[in-house]
């Protein structure tokens, strides 16, 4: 039986030469405003990830030079995007030259209608006065969400600027897009490419974390160290392994992480089960990150462990399964990763995204229709609204695992309501922390009815651990007080009450 490798391999094909449809229709938009808009008017393009933004700017890219008789900038943030850029451009006839780091000046700028750039570099060379280049007419930015690219603006303030992007939401919420660019083309939506077979269809698989512990930092995100101390953790790794194994064993799997220490915890679990993986992270050598990606490719049920590097500019389509182990409240971000995995090549149609920070309950599914234009024009207003994570804690509703429910198998039921019996309480006139003793009661009860021995009886106490931390947190809620010491508190004194029952009993 042909692997996803083996079969993309043989009908891989040159791109770049044809437009689909909507490629098509998207790109005459575009023109109408290049051809009626002032030349410095600034427009933004939207197009989800792997719907083809860089083979329509190459087209853009093509028909400007040959209809306006002038030159093109595209600017990148990464030089991996260069080079794909770059070579893009060639398949559509466009002579171009990478502006990169070894690029000092340009005394062949003549010979070439196309120039592509590090953002980075070119800033260097335009302020050092090493570089003057003539008679560009358009500016392409890919990526455009980065605020990288507003330095050069002040270059070419004199020329049509194009930013293009999957999520027109700056990564600054300090510098909305809506301020620099004058209107938004919204492209195909995701929805709409799954169901005509350009994006495979992603199923989502969601395990509750609760990320009280995160810490925000001055980007609006979570911290890289406060999130190293959760998923470091042996329980999440544990849940991790258990996930993979559930419902992508066997599969080849991209797993994104926040944060190198993270991902190194990662590859030493599943490598102590047996299991085939690398990991990859900015300090990777380079002769050693294209030797783990060219073993990724080739390997069938490869699982590559990563931080930061494979959002953008990295293209795998074999891969079947992505696992968000982090929590992010960047929808860019969101839509970069699972956007890897959305790649539709023969025998491959369908992918799984298995989310271990609570993204999903965040943003929604992948595929959900988003309001674009609402987003573009009134930033703030969704990041302010941006569902909380104690509001999505809410709603967790805890599962005893199968493994560990078969340890119970004595027991008819295990499950407690915690907001029924508050209900019970409060009508009784009892005081709150009965809630907790009467659910300490029940705890006790399954253990004794499936237990012959105290240590028997003490480790499956130990293992109840995710039960009785959710059985807590829905206590907490409904007293309205759900501090995190507080709940550690209630936790502690819960797990010292339930040794002692359970030493009292035998």
């Amino acid at each position: 039986m042909q692997t996803l490798n083996q079969i993309y391999l043989m009908v891989k094909k040159e791109v770049g030469k044809e437009l689909y449809d909507y490629q098509q229709e998207d790109l005459d938009k575009i023109f109408d405003k290049i051809d009626n808009c002032p030349q410095n008017y600034n427009l933004l393009y939207q197009l989800p990830t792997g719907g083809g933004k860089t083979v329509i700017f190459s087209e853009i890219a093509r028909r400007y030079i040959e209809t306006k008789k002038k030159k093109v900038m595209i600017l990148t943030h990464r030089i991996e995007l260069c080079n794909q850029t770059s070579k893009m451009l060639a398949e559509f006839g466009v002579k171009n030259k990478i502006i990169n780091s070894k690029v000092k000046d340009l005394p062949d700028q003549g010979e070439y209608e196309c120039f592509v750039a590090m953002v980075e570099t070119l800033n260097n060379r335009l302020n050092d006065d090493k570089i003057v280049i003539e008679d560009i007419g358009l500016v392409i930015i890919d990526e455009a969400h980065y605020n990288s690219f507003r330095k050069l603006f002040k270059f070419f303030d004199e020329c049509f600027i194009l930013g293009v992007t999957a999520t027109p939401l700056s990564s600054n919420i300090k510098l909305p897009m809506k301020d620099i660019y004058k209107e938004l083309i919204v492209g195909k939506a995701i929805g709409s490419l799954i169901e005509d077979g350009f994006l495979a269809k992603a199923t989502t698989i969601s395990y509750d974390v609760s990320l009280s512990s995160l810490k925000i930092g001055i980007n609006g995100d979570y911290t890289v160290k406060s999130s190293e101390v959760l998923y470091t953790d042996s329980s999440m790794q544990g849940k991790l392994l258990y996930a993979y194994k559930q419902n992508a064993l066997g599969k080849k799997t991209l797993i994104f992480n926040n944060g190198i220490v993270t991902s190194q915890y990662v590859y030493h679990t599943f490598a102590s089960a047996g299991l085939k993986i690398k990991h990859l992270d900015n300090t990777t050598p380079k002769k050693e990150r294209v030797n783990i990606l060219k073993w990724f490719k080739e390997t069938p049920d490869a699982i590559l462990t990563s931080v930061g590097l494979l959002t953008t500019g990295f293209d795998e389509p074999t891969i079947q399964t992505i696992i968000l182990n982090r929590a992010t409240r960047s929808l860019t971000l969101y839509f970069q990763m699972i956007g890897r995995g959305s790649r539709v090549i023969p025998g491959k149609k369908t992918f799984d995204v298995i989310d271990l920070g609570n993204n999903a309950a965040r943003f929604g599914l992948w595929s959900a229709e988003v309001d674009w234009q609402k987003i573009f024009r009134y930033p703030s207003y969704y990041l302010e609204n941006m569902i909380s994570d104690e509001e999505i804690e809410r709603k967790f509703t805890y599962k005893m695992p199968e493994e560990l429910r078969e340890k119970f198998a004595k027991s008819e039921h295990v499950d407690f309501d915690i907001d029924e019996e508050s209900d019970r309480v409060k009508n009784s006139g009892k005081r709150s922390f009965t809630i907790i003793e009467r659910s300490i009661d029940q705890h006790a009860e399954i253990i004794m009815e499936n237990s012959d021995d105290l240590m028997t009886a003490l480790t499956l106490a130990r293992e109840l651990e995710e039960d009785i931390a959710d059985r807590v947190r829905r206590y907490c809620y409904v007293i309205c007080k759900s501090t995190k010491n507080y709940r550690s508190w209630v936790e502690d004194e819960y797990m010292k009450k339930l040794r002692q029952k359970i030493m009292a009993s035998f």
